[in-house]
């Protein structure tokens, strides 16, 4: 099983390594990306929900950890995390219920075992 919060911190890390070498594009991106999950018509926790569905779609595992922790810390449900996860599977197929029934699930269950 992964671990939530150094899975985060190396994309962070990453992300900062890239940025000191790329500042312009590193810092345009987080701009960019910080203004399309800004609040708006469609709340955060519903962005960070969109998002994970497109990351379960994509097969994308550091956007998977990272947009499932956002989602619940923004107080999406279980449930709602696995409506995701199913949604996704609709398009995505084999790929994407295998990210959901592994990955998506590790996290809640950390997730869950940190807050009780």
């Amino acid at each position: 099983m992964m671990n939530i919060e150094g899975t985060i911190q190396e994309y962070k890390e990453g992300l900062g390594r890239f940025t000191e070498k790329m500042s312009d594009i590193g810092h345009k991106y987080m701009e960019f990306t910080a203004a399309c999950f800004a609040p708006g018509k469609i709340a955060e926790k519903e962005k960070q929900l969109i998002a994970l569905g497109i990351s379960v779609f994509a097969n994308d595992e550091y956007c998977i950890v990272y947009h499932t922790n956002a989602a619940v810390a923004l107080g999406a449900t279980e449930t709602e995390v696995l409506e995701c996860v199913g949604v996704s599977a609709a398009f995505g197929g084999g790929a994407a219920i295998s990210q959901g029934v592994t990955l998506v699930q590790d996290c809640l269950s950390q997730i869950n075992n940190k807050t009780h």
